[in-house]
């Protein structure tokens, strides 16, 4: 499967969901978002998300400091 990750075009696995996407990319549970396709997706929606080849995607993770 072809992805676009933070402007970066990856072969990835096959990927069914972003909750897929989120595990393989080891994200924390918490501390982070998605955008699909210029579209941020919500977490409760992760699950139920689906991915296609093709897709481009945003993740960030949410970090403190001072």
């Amino acid at each position: 499967m072809r992805l676009t990750i933070n402007g970066k075009t990856l072969e990835t696995p096959t990927l069914a969901t972003i909750a897929e996407l989120a595990a393989w990319m080891e994200l924390p549970s918490y501390g982070s978002a998605v955008e699909l396709n210029g579209v941020v997706v919500r977490k409760a929606e992760h699950p139920i998300t689906s991915l296609k080849d093709g897709d481009a995607l945003e993740v960030v993770r949410f970090v403190g400091g001072g």
